[in-house]
């Protein structure tokens, strides 16, 4: 697909960051029982993360920024279910769902770190709660991270599985596009034979 048959949609600040928090995660995930340092290091690093794209929610260019993506709930239910009858309209952003998703996932990430900090300071006396009395709590913590953990990867494979359908749905790449940044810039032809 040649350049002047796309359009720049993502910066390479939100492509690297949403790769970043991908390894991240994956590494911390994939470290919990193994390495600790590495796996608290991941976490510090996704939280990190969150921040800087807290941030760039804020500030960063147009399809980077919260308001180009983040609706209502009834226009996300909406959306779903225009997806499911087979008439979602697509975004050169992201869609309402994935918008959701994306607020779903940063909160649920940031509520896995702050749980796994929280949980440092209570087994280990370390990190910056050190000082927080939470040795008692920590049995409590340690559950609540690992749940808020596997709930990420639920939400993981969800966005994954929204990624897909709405690739076939389309008939674009969106994982490409997150990797050069761009999209196709009109609506494929549609398929006559399709209704």
């Amino acid at each position: 697909m040649a350049d002047s048959d796309t359009v720049k949609v993502w910066d390479p600040l939100v492509r690297l960051f949403h790769w970043s928090l991908a390894a991240g995660f994956l590494v911390a995930y994939g470290t919990q029982e193994i390495f600790y340092d590495l796996h608290l290091w991941s976490g510090y690093l996704v939280l990190g993360l969150i921040g800087f794209r807290l941030v760039w929610g804020l500030v960063g260019p147009r399809h980077a920024r919260f308001a180009d993506f983040v609706r209502g709930p009834r226009t996300v239910v909406d959306y779903v279910a225009r997806l499911r009858s087979g008439g979602a309209p697509r975004y050169l952003g992201h869609n309402p769902a994935g918008g959701a998703m994306i607020v779903a996932l940063l909160a649920c990430l940031a509520l896995v770190g702050l749980s796994g900090v929280a949980l440092d300071a209570a087994e280990n006396r370390a990190g910056p709660l050190a000082g927080w009395d939470l040795f008692r709590w920590g049995h409590i913590i340690e559950e609540v991270h690992e749940v808020l953990s596997n709930l990420a990867v639920v939400l993981i494979l969800g966005h994954l599985a929204g990624v897909l359908l709405s690739s076939l749905i389309h008939r674009e790449n969106l994982v490409r596009a997150m990797v050069t940044g761009r999209k196709r810039r009109d609506l494929p032809p549609q398929d006559p034979t399709h209704t």
